[in-house]
């Protein structure tokens, strides 16, 4: 597994152990080293961490539209790459033909019982490698399904990229 495999596969498990139904969630990567060195509060924090790998750092609270926040994105220098968490709900196929006319589409997908939870972790760093992570929720005491790739969700690995340009 990459690195950044590992940074991604981290940040979507302790999320987990967070459990369902958060909020959208934007991390900077930046060099531990350089956290390290301007940072000294967070010495005992980053204690046994190599120096030499990524940290997460939590941003503020995504307030507004991911894709509007995400295009109004400029990482400063000192950050090589960032993580975007997101829960969404899939349902099957043909599903959405189902619909009855009038009801809000919203709420009729969230309550509908085939309705699969999945959280999605998708990192970038400024070289243009990616990594995801997509949690699925088991259903009726099932284990969580989990899988992990380079790209699992191309379009919001590129609008992640195209903060860093």
């Amino acid at each position: 597994m990459s690195d950044l495999a590992e940074i991604v596969t981290e940040i979507e498990r302790h999320l987990a152990g967070e459990g369902w139904d958060q909020p959208p969630k934007l991390y900077a990567l930046v060099p531990t080293r350089e956290l390290l060195d301007n940072e000294p509060g967070l010495a005992e924090l980053l204690a046994g961490a190599d120096p030499d790998s990524l940290t997460p750092v939590e941003q503020p609270a995504l307030e507004d539209d991911v894709a509007r926040v995400l295009a109004q994105i400029e990482w400063p220098p000192a950050v090589s790459g960032c993580a975007f968490v997101n829960e969404v709900f899939l349902l099957p196929d043909g599903a959405v033909a189902e619909r009855p006319e009038g009801t809000d589409e919203s709420d009729w997908a969230e309550s509908h019982p085939d309705r699969r939870d999945v959280r999605l972790a998708v990192a970038v760093v400024r070289g243009g490698e990616r990594a995801s992570v997509l949690r699925i929720r088991g259903r009726h005491g099932e284990e969580d399904e989990v899988v992990n790739a380079p790209d699992l969700v191309p379009n919001l690995s590129a609008a992640l990229l195209d903060t860093f340009a």
